[in-house]
């Protein structure tokens, strides 16, 4: 039984609490009145009930009193209560005169009956509340058990996932150790390929990363994307920041990948990009320039990456940022501004 009541739903639950409510009222009838009629007004009893229960916890309460309007509200608990009373004090009535009666015992349908039926009802609706706040501590300590739930099977995905990469990372530092006797260059960029996953792994969940670990990343990037180009690359990064800085990872990404995508001829000479990171004041100017290539179809489609990164700046600083591009004749130029506190 404990069991059931941790996994059950809200609505199993309640379907469970009206079956004992109905069970007690048959119950309370069955001694004198007998099997049928105990059966009749137990269902008739329950279902009043629960008009009475869900016509305030799910309409009235929610709908005018909740919303601050008070006096709508007690007008429409007392048209609910007394039209329930008046309509389960004549079913009643007819419902066991017609089938239940012998000879002259039969109900009669007047105004003392009525009230009794009206005050009945007044204690179930007073305990609507309770059925209400029931409802709520159950679905609230279900929610928090799935949530429980979630948590536990994340970390156990989390923990799941590590170990592939690290496994990964082991390999590819082993393999790094071999190539170094023969192939030093090689061994660098696998090096260079086993710190930026890493970095996915390790850095790039985080709320922020240093800037020297960002710089690393984007070095580590440059590094392994020159190998593609099939003259080379002219690569000028200037750094320029003393105190130790924080920022969001991946945020200087867009555009590094965009200068490799759309600002390089990979069949061509004479490919230069030049990266400028400074700090001013309270700020991190990140600025770009790359000479245009000379067949524009070479360098592929352009992307959404700046779109995309500029939402991501609109959530991060709202508009206490600066993104620019502007382009020459020969050269595109790109600008970042963010603060830093």
């Amino acid at each position: 039984m404990r069991i059931f009541f941790r996994k059950a739903s809200p609505v199993q639950l309640q379907f469970l609490i009206w079956g004992f409510v109905f069970l007690f009222t048959f119950l309370t009838y069955l001694p004198e009145d007998g099997f049928g009629q105990a059966l009749t007004f137990g269902v008739i009893n329950v279902g009043f009930y629960a008009l009475l229960i869900y016509g305030n916890i799910s309409l009235l309460f929610p709908r005018l009193y909740q919303k601050g309007k008070i006096a709508r509200y007690m007008l429409a608990a007392l048209f609910l209560l007394v039209s329930v009373g008046v309509a389960r004090a004549i079913l009643y009535i007819t419902v066991y005169n017609r089938f239940f009666a012998k000879g002259k015992d039969k109900g009669v349908l007047n105004f003392q009956t009525i009230l009794y039926f009206i005050l009945a009802g007044l204690i179930v609706y007073v305990l609507s509340f309770v059925f209400r706040i029931a409802i709520d501590y159950f679905r609230l300590k279900r929610q928090a058990e799935q949530m429980l739930e979630q948590k536990s099977q994340a970390e156990l995905n989390l923990l799941k996932s590590q170990v592939q990469p690290h496994f990964l990372f082991n390999t590819l530092n082993n393999i790094y150790y071999e190539a170094y006797r023969e192939a030093p260059r090689t061994a660098l960029l696998i090096g260079r390929l086993s710190d930026i996953m890493r970095y996915f792994v390790d850095e790039s969940p985080k709320e922020k990363v240093s800037l020297a670990t960002e710089v690393k990343f984007l070095e580590n990037y440059i590094a392994l994307e020159e190998i593609r180009v099939r003259h080379g690359v002219n690569v000028a990064f200037h750094k320029e920041y003393e105190d130790e800085v924080f920022i969001p990872p991946m945020l200087l990404m867009t555009f590094v990948e965009n200068l490799f995508k759309h600002g390089i001829d990979r069949g061509a000479p004479g490919n230069q990009i030049c990266l400028s990171l400074t700090r001013e004041g309270g700020h991190l100017l990140f600025v770009t320039e790359n000479r245009l290539p000379k067949d524009p179809a070479s360098t592929g489609k352009t992307g959404s990456g700046l779109r995309n990164l500029e939402k991501r700046l609109t959530l991060l600083y709202g508009d206490r940022f600066t993104l620019s591009t502007t382009h020459t004749a020969t050269h595109f130029h790109a600008l970042l501004k963010i603060p830093l506190v």
